[in-house]
């Protein structure tokens, strides 16, 4: 099960994400941090996964949860969570109104997903836009956290960092090269994101 946060909530690895939940909540006590990016560097690390473990632990401690699905390309989070995909973030960018959150196993936590593919992707991404949407979520929640593509494959991810709050960093070991993260790191600070700490992946 890729939900170790919910299988195994006393292992290691979902101990490290607790972990990474405090030192969240630590980050944003000079400056309150709501929408959170789960940024990968690369296509090599599982960023939905670690987007959704990071959303479960969250919620056990007690926060209002949503997250959101804004990998149109390839939306997974429903998969992990075994709900519909039949509207989406996609649907709402277009038409406006309510956001189609559903709710998960956790009482605390709720999603967004991704919705039926759409041609244009970017086209939907405006920074306007996501700005506005991000607002209404993060009136509904105490975190917003956001699943998109890698920094390096497509510009969704630029955009969603450019409007969130922080950025979360994740660096795959023993795949994503040196070079790579610091081309990633340069991506973020082009559109003055606020880098809050990187995750190292898969350590050896």
């Amino acid at each position: 099960m890729s939900l170790i946060t919910l299988s195994e909530p006393q292992s290691t690895v979902a101990e490290a994400y607790q972990s990474l939940r405090t030192s969240l909540e630590f980050s944003s006590l000079e400056k309150p941090v709501h929408s959170i990016l789960v940024a990968a560097v690369d296509n090599s690390t599982d960023k939905s996964t670690s987007a959704a473990n990071l959303a479960v632990v969250m919620a056990q401690a007690g926060d209002r949860v949503i997250l959101v699905d804004g990998d149109l390309r390839q939306p997974r989070q429903h998969e992990l969570f075994g709900l519909a995909n039949n509207s989406g973030l996609a649907q709402w960018l277009e038409a406006g109104g309510a956001p189609p959150l559903q709710q998960t196993v956790l009482p605390n936590l709720r999603l967004l997903a991704g919705g039926p593919a759409v041609s244009n992707p970017v086209a939907l991404l405006s920074t306007r836009r996501l700005g506005e949407r991000l607002g209404e979520l993060a009136a509904l929640a105490q975190y917003v956290l956001v699943d998109a593509p890698s920094l390096l494959s497509v510009t969704d991810a630029a955009l969603w960092a450019s409007q969130v709050d922080g950025v979360v960093l994740l660096v795959s070991g023993g795949s994503t090269q040196k070079t790579q993260a610091q081309r990633a790191k340069a991506v973020l600070e082009r559109v003055q994101a606020k880098l809050l700490g990187a995750v190292l992946l898969n350590a050896e």
